[in-house]
């Protein structure tokens, strides 16, 4: 192999994404032929393979069309259903049995035509430029929660839990923000976030820093509560073998992690499996991996696209506040 760029990124690079459990069907790593990359003002081209004899020609061949003739309807959960399992939830925490647990559900929409993804690709990259973008094998969406990044032995995790919609008045909004702060519902289903987050990554880590309050992500639509745990490698694992240590966290399963995978496991047999994690790895190992919870997966000839999202549970959560749109009661988790 030859890279003679030498940031993290270049050279051999796989991407993925994987399923919330292991034995569930739809997790993919993709080595691609050609990776275009760019970082910190440096642009490169990778090509991949056995025989490679000139270099490919790159260049887009078409506008990306929007799509037209767009319809909506339930996934295998409809809304009443979807209420009646936040309330199940809502009971068997107050009943003692777990503290939080993440439940997510489905819509699809039907297109007129296949959907060209570069289209909204494109808007969400434009409209939510702090997050992660990513489309891998047909799922794609806007994170701003990354589960890990791993980058010349320094490792990231920012945890989001604890969530409001915005308003468009910026005197408002600050107003709520203020509130989520200080939401006694967010700062608790925050702390499990932050603490199996931290758990995790004790073992490979050294020198780790864990803030004690969080801050206030602003996104375009909602406002998150947010903490970047970092620390510093000591074993060698790679981005993936963190990322598989991490999860599921408190973000994207619930507290404790054991009870909360359970209850996941008997809604989710009313359901099709749904991808969580998205990113990549490099050959040094070195690589980033996001949390997708509320993202789009392509199906079949590209006229049906899945939309999911996933919501924190905890005691105080409202079950008609979950569906459809998000409230600090019900507070969604993952992607714009």
């Amino acid at each position: 192999m030859r890279d003679e760029v030498s940031v993290p990124g270049s050279g051999l690079v796989a991407f993925g994404s994987f399923t919330f459990t292991d034995d569930a069907e739809g997790s993919v790593l993709i080595v691609p032929e050609v990776v275009i990359g760019r970082r910190d003002g440096v642009t490169w081209i990778t090509v991949i393979g056995t025989s490679i004899s000139v270099m490919p020609e790159v260049g887009q061949t078409s506008t990306p069309a929007d799509p037209r003739g767009t319809t909506f309807a339930d996934g295998p959960v409809d809304s009443i259903t979807w209420q009646g399992l936040v309330a199940q939830a809502v009971e068997r925490i107050t009943a003692g049995e777990l503290d939080k647990v993440v439940l997510a559900r489905d819509l699809v929409a039907t297109l007129d035509d296949p959907l060209d993804v570069r289209a909204p690709l494109t808007r969400l990259a434009a409209e939510y430029p702090s997050c992660w973008t990513f489309h891998v094998d047909g799922f794609f969406g806007s994170t701003p929660e990354m589960l890990v990044r791993l980058e010349r032995g320094l490792v990231t995790s920012r945890v989001l839990a604890g969530t409001i919609r915005r308003t468009g008045d910026d005197t408002h909004d600050l107003a709520l923000a203020g509130s989520l702060a200080r939401s006694s519902k967010d700062l608790e289903e925050h702390e499990y976030a932050v603490r199996s987050v931290a758990d995790a990554l004790a073992p490979h880590c050294t020198n780790m820093f864990v803030p004690e309050t969080p801050f206030v992500l602003h996104l375009p639509n909602v406002m998150h509560l947010a903490t970047d745990v970092t620390g510093v490698m000591k074993n060698g694992a790679s981005a993936l073998t963190l990322a598989a240590s991490l999860h599921p966290s408190a973000a994207v399963g619930g507290t404790p992690t054991e009870a909360a995978v359970r209850l996941i496991a008997e809604i989710a047999a009313r359901s099709r499996p749904l991808r969580r994690r998205v990113g990549w790895i490099d050959a040094s190992g070195d690589g980033e991996w996001g949390i997708g919870l509320r993202s789009a997966q392509v199906e079949g000839d590209g006229r049906n696209v899945r939309l999911f999202a996933g919501c924190g549970i905890v005691a105080d959560s409202v079950p008609a506040d979950g569906s459809p749109s998000p409230t600090p009661s019900s507070s969604p988790s993952g992607t714009p």
